[in-house]
């Protein structure tokens, strides 16, 4: 494992686990909502994005999180493992939306200058709200992983499925490396 797609619908915790990872296989970490949102949430455009994930799959060993359909196949082909966060709804929605309260209420700074608004829990339009995104895309993202995992197309990927935040320690656990023995 040295080269590592983590997905998974907002919320569920992909950049914690991706950064956990990584530091575990001692591999650079990338988080793609870092380089798509520019100031002012402005999207990347396309080209550039494909360019900027090209360079970051060129290197030996990373871990990359995110859902990026503009970019999966770049990613998807040069990795070893994707690692899919498929936690329960009620879960995913309720570390969503306190993630989401906190940052808002705290002005985190996220990528390039970005905060989190307000109209996050007040617009139902998915894209304006990440919470309606992360409601509405639940299903979604589950079947489109489920037969991602299936696929033939996909068979030099190994898929790891993580269905609970129980799995998902004992995943960042069997990747840490063992501590050496006494003496050597």
């Amino acid at each position: 494992m040295r080269r590592v797609s983590v997905i998974g619908t907002p919320g569920s915790g992909k950049s914690t686990l991706g950064r956990e990872l990584a530091s575990a296989l001692g591999v650079p970490f990338l988080e793609l909502d870092s380089v798509f949102h520019q100031p002012g949430w402005v999207p990347l455009p396309k080209p550039e994005f494909r360019d900027r994930a090209r360079a970051a799959t060129a290197m030996d060993a990373w871990v990359i999180d995110g859902n990026y359909s503009a970019i999966r196949d770049l990613i998807w082909e040069r990795a070893d493992t994707v690692v899919w966060l498929d936690l329960p709804k009620p879960i995913v929605m309720r570390r969503l939306v306190w993630r989401t309260f906190r940052r808002a209420a705290r002005r985190q700074v996220l990528w390039n200058g970005n905060r989190e608004r307000w109209r996050n829990f007040f617009s139902l339009d998915p894209e304006q709200s990440v919470i309606a995104w992360g409601w509405r895309k639940h299903a979604e993202y589950h079947a489109r992983y489920d037969a991602a995992s299936r696929d033939p197309a996909n068979a030099h990927l190994t898929f790891v499925r993580l269905g609970s935040a129980r799995e998902v320690r004992r995943f960042l656990a069997a990747a840490r490396p063992s501590p050496a023995p006494a003496g050597t």
